[in-house]
């Protein structure tokens, strides 16, 4: 019979309350597009502070270089009268591009975060809002990689290192212990005799 492990860490707790922190401001703020924000946050929220950065990083780029294509995308588009030829080729070659760009920069970490931004934007945006559009869901991204950043620094995740040092000089000591407690009954026993 296999057994499960199920555990609730520190990255995990994190990240629901980033999420959480997602939701209670665009209540509050009357924000929609909540989704884009959490999950900005759950993508970006790492084991620490230095991961969540770089990685948040590389999501607000991917990000608004999808968003920037996503303009470009609904200007053409528009242009030609939301013609169906545009879509079929326009959209593959921005894909393509993004890509291209993002390799050739050993940017890697971009490219899916990049290429889903251009089609989410592309694939629900409201026609003649596509400037506007863009820029709300790139500011829903920076909202959520920047909850994910403040989480981050204000819970701090033990360091694992000191956490395993303790743990070996805890041992250390008890077995040093019992060595001297062996040590006191051997003296004991041999001043008896």
């Amino acid at each position: 019979m296999k057994h499960f492990h199920f555990r609730l860490g520190m990255r995990t707790t994190k990240t629901g309350i980033a999420v959480l922190l997602c939701i209670l401001i665009y209540h509050f703020f009357d924000r929609q597009y909540t989704m884009i924000a959490a999950l900005s946050a759950v993508f970006a929220l790492r084991e620490d502070i230095s991961a969540t950065f770089t990685f948040g990083k590389a999501r607000i780029l991917g990000n608004t270089l999808g968003a920037v294509g996503a303009i470009i995308f609904a200007l053409i588009s528009q242009y030609f009268h939301y013609n169906f030829w545009i879509e079929l080729f326009l959209i593959p070659l921005l894909v393509i591009g993004i890509i291209v760009l993002f390799d050739g920069l050993d940017y890697n970490a971009g490219i899916i975060g990049s290429v889903a931004t251009l089609l989410i934007i592309i694939y629900t945006i409201p026609h003649g809002q596509s400037v506007l559009y863009a820029f709300q869901r790139l500011l829903d991204t920076v909202i959520g990689v920047a909850v994910a950043i403040i989480v981050n620094r204000v819970i701090k995740t033990p360091k694992p290192k000191k956490e395993q040092e303790i743990t070996s000089k805890e041992t250390e000591l008890e077995e040093e212990l019992t060595s001297l407690e062996k040590q006191k009954e051997a003296l004991k026993k041999s001043s008896s005799d």
